[in-house]
């Protein structure tokens, strides 16, 4: 496949500067709280039973992971930073690279579809040699992406990006009408202001059970922001597809935060019961993996380590590395699809410096646990005791850097790589660069 091929359709774009603004002024307020949002028609109205993954009554394998075989399928190579996918049906998703660009799968082809003038580009690096552990862009750039719901009716497409605020990075949600004869004149933002930095930016965005838009967002590198009611930094926020606060979010603060103490979580999936399920970064390892709710707040940064949590009024992780062994989680997916039977029922998450694909299996206490194998169990009396995680890991340092993993339309896995942000080990980036690559049981 070719690396660049011609784009077939550019039906996104980003807006001018001067016509951006024009347009965030009938949407926001001067801190970036929506008054007016628009496309309001375009809220899914979805009860939570009836998401197509719902199952009230899921339960979790009892085996390991380990005791299957997988098979892995190059989808496509010499992608530059891959952060997000996003599906719009089988075989066919939105992919975004943090150097700025918004590209399509479909069908086997790739085309470009819009580089945002307002993302900045993060650089990367072309082979082993030029390892540096921050690009131009450190960890900001273009990051998530989401397709609505109901694509291509209405034919939007969400993105996360980093952006400059007067000499300050910060990050957006935004929106693109992917219809329109002038795509630009359609862009809207849905949230602005997000704290941004060198590194901690968050930017994962996904649509949940009842059709809202999720968002997490990183402290900005400056860790008071988790617990500040003034900050968007360091929360997981919850909007409805337009833009507005969700009802049920937490009581205190800015109504679009769904959970707060937070340090940079870069996972948000849900269990079958709809239960939200993120993973995030901890200092110095101390990678956690939680099951949040409304108000939920993880106590960053007032305590992060197997002594600080205890005697602490705040929620506890369901997993924790501890201080010896990180992750580095990055994008992951509660797997329910039939097409890997060896992972179903388990959250599957990218790891960046642990270069593999974390696997969590998450059972009732008083249930038959899977065997421990090359992983962890975690069960020190101070975690969130309403389950039992057992952590097992696959495909260690066969490629790289995996900054997410995805569940497809069609049941089967799929997961991206991020070698070239100059932070991969051994012979990493390869010459074919990062890669989409599609996961199947043998």
């Amino acid at each position: 496949m070719a690396p660049n091929p011609p784009s077939r359709r550019q039906f996104l774009a980003a807006a001018a500067a001067a016509g951006l603004a024009g347009c965030l002024s009938d949407v926001t307020g001067s801190g970036g709280t929506p008054t007016d949002p628009p496309t309001s028609a375009y809220d899914p109205t979805v009860e939570q039973d009836e998401w197509p993954k719902y199952d009230e009554d899921w339960e979790p394998p009892t085996d390991s992971p380990l005791d299957y075989e997988y098979e892995t399928e190059v989808l496509v190579e010499n992608l530059d930073i891959p952060w997000d996918i996003s599906f719009t049906g089988e075989d066919e998703l939105f992919l975004t690279e943090r150097t700025g660009n918004i590209r399509k799968f479909e069908s086997g082809d790739v085309v470009d579809v819009v580089e945002p003038d307002e993302a900045i580009d993060a650089g990367s690096i072309d082979s082993p040699d030029e390892q540096t552990w921050w690009v131009e862009g450190g960890e900001g750039g273009l990051l998530g992406v989401a397709a609505h719901p109901d694509y291509p009716d209405p034919p939007l497409v969400y993105a996360y990006y980093t952006y400059m605020d007067g000499g300050t990075e910060k990050n957006k949600v935004a929106s693109f009408d992917a219809s329109a004869d002038d795509p630009a004149s359609t862009v809207t933002t849905l949230v602005e202001g997000i704290p941004g930095e060198s590194y901690h930016d968050g930017g994962r965005i996904a649509f949940g059970p009842e059709g809202h838009l999720w968002v997490t967002t990183g402290d900005g590198g400056t860790a008071e922001n988790s617990q500040s009611t003034e900050s968007l930094g360091g929360k997981v926020l919850r909007i409805t597809a337009s833009g507005d606060p969700v009802e049920g979010n937490t009581e205190a603060g800015d109504g679009r935060v769904f959970s707060l103490g937070h340090r940079n979580p870069q996972t948000i999936t849900w269990l079958p019961d709809a239960t939200p399920v993120v993973s995030e970064h901890g200092q110095t390892a101390q990678d956690e993996v939680s099951l949040i709710s409304p108000g939920w707040n993880g106590g960053w940064p007032e305590v992060r380590t197997a002594e600080e949590y205890p005697g602490s009024d705040y929620n506890r992780p369901v997993a924790h590395t501890g201080a010896n062994t990180s992750w580095a989680p990055s994008g992951g997916v509660f797997y329910t699809g039939e097409s890997v039977p060896g992972l179903q029922n388990r959250l599957l998450v990218g790891g960046l410096w642990s270069q593999r694909i974390n696997v969590v299996t998450l059972s009732p206490p008083d249930g038959d646990l899977p065997p421990v194998g090359n992983g962890k169990r975690h069960d020190a009396d101070w975690l969130d005791n309403g389950y039992v995680a057992t952590s097992h890991h696959l495909f260690e340092d066969e490629f790289g850097r995996i900054r997410h993993v995805e569940q497809g339309p069609d049941g089967d896995l799929y997961f991206i790589t991020c070698n070239r942000d100059g932070r991969a080990e051994g012979d990493f980036p390869k010459d074919n660069g990062d890669r989409l690559i599609r996961l199947r049981q043998v």
